[in-house]
C-alpha cells in the first residue's frame, strides 16, 4: 500500500470514530493518532532485564527499549492483593513505551493524569495491567499498540475520570479487558473507546461500565478469537456505589445509550 493511501485510510478510520462515537476531531487525534507507531503482530522478544524493587516514577518520556521489568522485594508479588504499588508510575501527561513487564508485576502501571502507554506488554498481569487514576474531566489516558496475558480479574482499572482510548491491543485469557471501578470513593463519569483489537478466549468481559455515573463505552473492529459459543461478554452495565460495596449488574450488550456499538462491530475469528 502506498503511503499516500495508508494516510487516507488512518483519516477515514478517524472520522469513522468521531462520527460513532460523537467526538471532536481534535479529541480523537489526541487519542489515537500515533499511526507511526503501530502495534506489533507478534510479542516482542525482550532485550535484557531489569529487577526493579521500588516503582519507578516517570515524566516526559520512557522509552524502556523493550527491555524486561520485573518486581522484587515489596515489588514482588503477582496476586490479586489490592493496593499494590506499581512498577512505573506516570506522572501527568508522561509516556511510557517500548517495555516489557514480566512477572511478578505487582500493579503494573499507574497513571496520576493523562498518560500514553505505547507497545507496553504485559505477560502475565498481576493485580491490573494499568491503573487510570486523574482526577480531570479533560484527562486522556491513551493505549496504544502492546497486549497482556492472563489477566485473572481486570486488565485496564479505570479509577479516575476522563477518557480512555484502547488501540491495536492484543489481550489473552483474561477477566475483563477493562472496568470502570464499580465503588471507589470518589465517582467520576468515564469515557472510554476500545478500538482494532484482537482478543483470545478465555475471558469474560470486554468492559465494564457504570450507567449512573454516565460512563460510556464505543466498541469498534474487535476481533474475538476462539469463542465460537459467543460466552465472552461485550459491555457489562452496573449500578456503581462509593460506599466499597459489590456493585449491581443491570444488564450487557449494545443498547445505544451507554454501550455503543453493533453486533457488526465484533467478528468471530
Amino acid at each position: 500500500m502506498s503511503q499516500h493511501k495508508r494516510r487516507l485510510t488512518r483519516r477515514r478510520t478517524v472520522a469513522a470514530l468521531v462520527t460513532a462515537v460523537g467526538l471532536t476531531g481534535a479529541a480523537v487525534f489526541t487519542s489515537v493518532s500515533l499511526s507511526s507507531a503501530g502495534a506489533a503482530s507478534a510479542w516482542p522478544t525482550a532485550k535484557g532485564s531489569q529487577s526493579v524493587s521500588s516503582t519507578i516514577s516517570v515524566s516526559g518520556t520512557y522509552d524502556g527499549g523493550y527491555k524486561r521489568f520485573t518486581g522484587s522485594g515489596d515489588l514482588g508479588g503477582s496476586g490479586q492483593d489490592e493496593g499494590q504499588d506499581p512498577i512505573f508510575n506516570l506522572k501527568d501527561g508522561a509516556v511510557l513505551k517500548n517495555v516489557i513487564i514480566g512477572s511478578p508485576a505487582a500493579d503494573g502501571v499507574h497513571c496520576a493524569g493523562s498518560c500514553t502507554l505505547q507497545n507496553v506488554w504485559w505477560e502475565d498481569v498481576g493485580e491490573d495491567a494499568a491503573t487510570f487514576k486523574g482526577t480531570s474531566a479533560s484527562s486522556v489516558y491513551t493505549v496504544y499498540g502492546g497486549g497482556a496475558k492472563s489477566a485473572t480479574d481486570k486488565t485496564f482499572q479505570f479509577n479516575g475520570a476522563g477518557k480512555l482510548v484502547i488501540t491495536k491491543f492484543q489481550l489473552s485469557n483474561f477477566g475483563k479487558l477493562v472496568r470502570s471501578c464499580g465503588n471507589c470513593s470518589k465517582q467520576y463519569k468515564r469515557t472510554i473507546i476500545v478500538n482494532d483489537v484482537d482478543i483470545t478466549a478465555p475471558g469474560k468481559a470486554i468492559a465494564g461500565i457504570n450507567t449512573n455515573y454516565g460512563d460510556t463505552v464505543a466498541l469498534r473492529n474487535i476481533r474475538i478469537h476462539g469463542d465460537s459459543s459467543k460466552k465472552i461478554k461485550t459491555c457489562v452495565r452496573y449500578t456503581g456505589n462509593s460506599t466499597g460495596a459489590e456493585p449491581t449488574e443491570t444488564g450487557s450488550g449494545p443498547d445505544g445509550t451507554y454501550c455503543k456499538f453493533t453486533a457488526s462491530d465484533i467478528s468471530y475469528e
